[in-house]
């Protein structure tokens, strides 16, 4: 999974049809260590994830079995808004 970040929205009205009733966000990885922010992907939202907030995001199959319907073309979908990070320093 990933941690990332959501910065925008997409809208697109001419899409593969299984996409229509999606609502597709960009989201910016998030280093958790550093707070660096990485590339940026979109991923559909199934928990109504807004710009600004960090989400938890499922890549690959799992994506896909996310939104019930493996047959969809979707490789990145936001399952979770965090909370909280806590990440402890090694040593």
């Amino acid at each position: 999974m990933i941690i990332g970040k959501v910065i925008g929205n997409v809208w697109a009205t001419r899409k593969e049809e299984s996409l229509n009733g999606m609502k597709l966000m960009v989201v910016r990885r998030l280093d958790t260590e550093s707070g660096c922010e990485q590339e940026s992907f979109v991923a559909v939202d199934c928990v109504g994830a807004g710009i600004g907030e960090r989400v938890l995001v499922t890549t690959g199959s799992s994506a896909r079995m996310a939104l019930d319907n493996p047959n969809k073309p979707v490789d990145a979908t936001i399952v979770g808004i965090i909370d909280e990070v806590e990440v402890r320093a090694e040593g």
